[in-house]
């Protein structure tokens, strides 16, 4: 970086205090018939050659630019070949079974957060969001250090909503748990409860003895005592759009923005897919669109027919604290679709705007680099890219 000084101060800092002028490496040193007859002479280093070690560390550099603009490339273009509201199963593992019990083996804890690792407690939980009518399932047990079972008693289980601040404290309700073959278990079912109309987080405390000590485990779940819309029809299926959609009728009761994820399997139970709806939807009669792009479904080549499954979904409410009105949820097998090839489904990439604008950036980005390794060394053989192109 060349150094400039304020016009008179400056001057005259620099002949007061002898300071030596910095100037750009490969910039011109001005002789001594220019210099001013009071200045000291300017000492300027002889430029100093870069040597073979600095050479390979720029070029290692280089090639590390290029690899990384090449590998983003690549990657976005991969996986933007399908639309963000149809995406391969094995993107998202772990939404692919929302119903499955949440189980946990912890140490025992005691009120007082002290820890017993020799009695460790296995617990289960049914669902953490529960919409209006639901209810929660949830056991435990207790194991010794060797994983053997040892006796469990329950002395007391009570769940009450999570307050702040200045809102007035949620009631409080018992829920009854009992022994089965050693596991203790309970259900909570707030709508039939002082909690029906609690709309947040419900915490379910647990206090019970095992090993000769006492214990205390904590639930909580998300309740929403308000259903916003109601599924009310037959799905039905349509080759639209460049794909295979599934319909679901819904009658709105509350406009807004609505998310609603369903799970779609092949003919042999494996998940294929992960269908998502994200729209503004008014009041009224509806239809939740769930789609399987058509390049998806020529890439995966999945055992026809296709089932829709476990579907789930809420109102958003933005900037509000529960965010969300929870729907109905539709569990287990919800439609078997009739489409049994995929003649007439277009295989074709996804494309929309915003994708070919990510690529365009991120193909200036990759040429960049390469330009920049051509330019230090023109022989240079330039790595492979990721995904055979050379854009």
């Amino acid at each position: 970086m060349r150094w400039r000084w304020p016009a008179a101060a400056g001057v005259a800092a620099c002949i007061g205090l002898g300071l030596v002028v910095l100037v750009d490496e490969g910039g011109a040193v001005p002789d001594a018939a220019q210099a001013p007859p009071s200045a000291h002479p300017i000492a300027v280093a002889p430029p100093v050659a870069p040597t073979l070690e600095d050479r390979a560390a720029r070029r290692r550099r280089l090639v590390e630019q290029v690899r990384l603009t090449d590998h983003t490339y690549c990657s976005y273009l991969e996986h933007s070949r399908y639309p963000h509201e149809s995406r391969p199963a094995g993107h998202h593992p772990d939404q692919l079974y929302p119903n499955q019990p949440l189980l946990e083996t912890n140490p025992m804890r005691a009120e007082g957060g002290d820890s017993h690792p020799d009695v460790q407690l296995q617990t289960a939980q049914s669902r953490v969001y529960l919409a209006a009518g639901e209810q929660a399932n949830f056991s435990l047990r207790a194991l010794d250090g060797s994983g053997q079972p040892l006796p469990l008693v329950v002395t007391r289980a009570l769940a009450q909503g999570m307050t702040y601040g200045p809102s007035r404290p949620a009631p409080r309700v018992a829920v009854p748990f009992a022994d089965h073959d050693g596991a203790w278990r309970g259900t909570l079912a707030p709508a039939e409860n002082a909690l029906a109309g609690f709309h947040g987080t419900i915490r379910l405390e647990v206090r019970y003895q095992a090993g000769g000590r006492e214990g205390v485990v904590l639930f909580d779940v998300i309740y929403s005592p308000q259903l916003p819309a109601t599924w009310s029809g037959a799905p039905r299926e349509a080759v639209e759009g460049g794909a295979l959609q599934f319909a679901l009728p819904l009658d709105v009761r509350l406009p807004g923005r609505y998310v609603v994820t369903a799970r779609v399997d092949d003919a042999a139970g494996r998940p294929f897919a992960l269908a998502t709806f994200n729209e503004v939807l008014g009041q009224g009669a509806q239809q939740v669109l769930l789609r399987v792009h058509g390049k998806l479904l020529h890439d995966g080549t999945p055992r026809l027919p296709l089932t829709l499954r476990d579907v789930e979904g809420y109102l958003l409410r933005e900037n509000l604290d529960p965010d969300r009105l929870l729907l109905p949820r539709l569990e287990g097998k919800v439609f078997a679709s009739r489409t049994r090839s995929l003649d007439g489904v277009p295989d074709v990439e996804w494309q929309s705007e915003e994708r070919s604008r990510y690529l365009a950036e991120y193909a200036k980005d990759r040429a960049a680099a390469r330009a920049r390794l051509a330019r230090f060394d023109p022989q240079a053989t330039l790595p492979p890219a990721d995904c055979g192109q050379d854009q």
